[in-house]
């Protein structure tokens, strides 16, 4: 699966959500949500994150920024 630019993604090797920034080589290049350092994944390894899945990723930004934990 080679999913577009933007989508929302789980990357099943490593469980953690990230935002498909672009595809390098035979890789799907991630960023976590809410910015970060990119990773690289496998895109057989890759699947789109349902909508519990974003909520549980935007509600955990969002919490980690009230305790001043990020920008």
């Amino acid at each position: 699966m080679k999913p577009p630019v933007g989508a929302y993604v789980v990357d099943t090797r490593s469980g953690r959500l990230g935002i498909v920034m672009g595809h390098e080589g035979p890789y799907v290049q991630l960023r976590p949500y809410g910015g970060g350092k990119e990773w690289d994944a496998d895109p057989g390894a890759v699947r789109h994150a349902t909508p519990a899945e974003r909520l549980r990723a935007a509600t955990a930004y969002a919490n980690a920024r009230s305790r001043g934990e990020v920008p």
